[in-house]
Parts: structure tokens; sequence; C-alpha cells
């Protein structure tokens, strides 16, 4: 950690900006632009900083980065975006992705992300993210010139690898459930606590009624006038306090869905790990096969029924330069498979290796990120619970005085 990039560079995302241009197609659209603010931090002299270089980056380049990202280091459990639109979001609270406030919690989002992949031991030592953060042209020449694109095409089979590997990493297996688990559990848990939200809006709204009620009724009144008034008074202030309540609790909203998206991420490390295992299983079967082959034509015995065989029995048996010569071939093929085989296996050890430091990494990091979030939630609740006893304290101390 003392060598991670986060430790050299302050990195913050300082502002949003909407702009409209036209896309690769020609046509016009409207998108949001984010200011990227780098400064480094000299280790030579204690509390100075250098000159603060900042940048522009769109949305969709932040995608192509952690798309690079996941496909350069499978093994890691790569940051999640914040959300493009916003989902689990109380009635109230705007929806729409050019919404002010919602772009306002994306920017912190991004930021956030940046920070996160700055302080991982690995990816803050990628080149191109670094470039992200320092070069604005030609960045997404310099992505594609990696041919990263190339190997996530390549990887979209293990779509289907789940389903045909034999044997399984129990561990991998595991993980996959549970990041399923955890992503349905804080899916219910947003769900929870936006209807919370909606109603505590709706208890905020009604004391509002209670405000001009009160008022109201101080207007025909003398001696209760001036209570009446008052305690309207410290209703309508209330009432009008929710917005930024609510708002501000989508803050601690947004932290339980960052973990949300954790969960697809995790995910993909065990996706990643199931195609290695597939194409190790497949390598190993070709090498059997082979062997087989090898025997048969040795010996001149056929165990298992083939074309090949059935044809050599129609048509007659091969010459024994012929066979000699196919019995060469195979052997290369074999001593190449078997190289391969080593050299797969070899791979899937580091693999593995890799990701499960990487996982107990994330671990420690989701425990205590989700603590503190949680926390913050509770500590909100107590603040508004407390403020609703306030103003009814203060309601009683008015009706007192009448």
């Amino acid at each position: 950690m003392e060598d991670c990039l986060a430790k050299k560079m302050e990195i913050t995302v300082s502002e949003a900006e909407k702009r409209t241009g036209r896309n690769a197609m020609n046509i016009q659209e409207t998108y949001t632009a984010y200011l990227i603010e780098t400064r480094a931090v000299e280790s030579q002299s204690e509390g100075q900083c250098g000159p603060v270089e900042s940048l522009w980056r769109r949305y969709s380049e932040f995608e192509l980065l952690r798309n690079y990202l996941s496909v350069t280091y499978p093994h890691i459990v790569v940051p999640p975006l914040p959300e493009k639109r916003a989902d689990f979001v109380w009635h109230k609270l705007s929806a729409d992705n050019m919404d002010p406030d919602f772009v306002e919690r994306r920017r912190i989002g991004l930021e956030n992300f940046l920070l996160r992949v700055a302080s991982h031991p690995v990816l803050c030592q990628d080149k191109i993210f670094y470039a992200f953060l320092t070069q604005e042209g030609g960045w997404k020449e310099m992505v594609n010139e990696t041919g990263f694109q190339l190997k996530a095409d390549s990887r979209l089979k293990a779509l289907n690898a789940t389903f045909r590997v034999k044997n399984p990493d129990k561990r991998f297996t595991e993980l996959k459930h549970y990041s399923d688990e955890l992503q349905s559990v804080i899916s219910h848990l947003l769900r929870v606590r936006a209807r919370v939200a909606d109603r505590l809006y709706g208890v905020y709204k009604v004391h509002g009624n209670y405000g001009r009620v009160f008022s109201e009724w101080s207007a025909i009144e003398k001696e209760m006038g001036d209570g009446l008034q008052s305690a309207g008074h410290h209703m309508d202030v209330y009432a009008a306090s929710i917005d930024d309540i609510l708002e501000e609790e989508e803050h601690y909203a947004d932290q339980l869905k960052e973990y949300l998206f954790y969960a697809e991420a995790l995910r993909a490390v065990c996706r990643k790990h199931e195609l290695m295992q597939y194409d190790l299983e497949m390598a190993a079967q070709d090498l059997t096969s082979k062997k087989q082959q090898c025997e048969e034509l040795a010996t001149g015995t056929v165990r298992t029924f083939s074309l090949k065989g059935m044809t050599s029995k129609l048509f007659g048996q091969e010459t024994p330069e012929q066979r000699e010569a196919k019995i060469k071939v195979l052997e290369e093929q074999i001593q190449e498979g078997e190289e391969q085989l080593k050299s797969k296996n070899l791979e899937g050890r580091d693999f593995v290796k890799s990701a499960w430091a990487d996982i107990e990494r994330f671990k420690e990091q989701k425990n205590h990120d989700l603590k503190e979030a949680l926390i913050s939630y509770a500590v909100m609740q107590i603040s508004m619970c407390k403020k609703g006893i306030q103003v009814w304290t203060n309601a009683k101390e008015c009706f007192s005085k009448m």
C-alpha cells in the first residue's frame, strides 16, 4: 500500500458539466463530462504538493477503462462504476440521469472508483490507468492498441463453460453462490430502504398540514394564538427538512449499491476461473485421445470404434512406413500437448493463488465499508428520530404557554 498511486497522487472528480455534441453516428446527443483533477504529492518535502493537472472524461470512457482492467487482470475483483441510471430510489427522487442531484452522486461515485483503483496494489501500477488520469488526447487509441478487446471477445465462451466443467473448484463455486446471495440481500435491503424513505417523506410532509391548521386556528384565537402560531412554525420547518435529509440518505444508499455491483465483479472472477478450468480439461482430454491413438497405431489394436478403423478393415491396412510417420507426428503432438497441459496447470495455480489473495483483500474491504455505511445509516435514522422528538417537545412548550 505504501507504493500505491493513491499515496503519491491526489485524485478528485471535481465537477460535472452538461454538454451537447455529435456521436460516432453523427447524431446530436447530450451527455455529461466530468473534470478529473490530479496533483502529485512530493515525498521529498513533507506536506508539499505539485501543481494541479486536469482533464475531462465522459462516463463511456470510464466504462472503457473498467472493461480494459477487467480483461487485463482477470484474477482481480475490479471496482465497479456507479450506476448509469438511478435505480432503487424513493419515488419523489428523480431517476433522470441528467438530474443535477443524480449527476452529483454519480460524480462522487466516479471519484470513488478512481480512488479504489489507485489504492489497489496491482491496478494502481497500470500504465493505461495512469494515462487515463493524465493524458486527455490519444488515450482511447492507447487502450485499443493493447488488443484487450480481442481477449474479451475470445472469452465470451466463458458464459457456457460453467455447464461443461467436470471438476469445478469448490471454493469458486461457493464464492459464486455467495455473490448471488449478497446481491439478492442488498437488492432487498435497497427496496426496503426506498419504501421506508417514501413513508418518511409522507410522515414529514403531513406535519406541514399540522403547520397550516395551527396557523389558521391561531387567527381566530386571542389567548391561544401565539402558542398555536409558534407550534405551526415548528411543524413547517420539520416538514421542509425531509427533502435534504433523504437526498443525503441517497449517498448511504450509493455505498450499498457499490457492493451490489461488486457482487457481479466477484462472479466475473469465478467465470474466468471456470473458463481456465474448462480449457485445462479440454487439453487433458485431447492429450489422452492422442496417446490412445498412438498406442493403437503402435500395437495394431483398436480399443474403440472409429471411422478410420472401419476404413482400414475395408480397404486394407496402412504400410509400416505410413504407420511410423503417423506415430511420429502423434508423438510430437503428444509432447506439445504435455507441455501445453503443464503450462495450463501452472497458469491455473497462479490464477487461483492471485485471485484468492485479491478476494481476501476484497472481503476485508467489504466488511469495513459495509459496517461503516450501516452505522452511518443508523446514526442518521437516530438523528431524524431525535429531530422529531425535539419538534414535538417544542410544540408541547408552545401549547403549555397558551
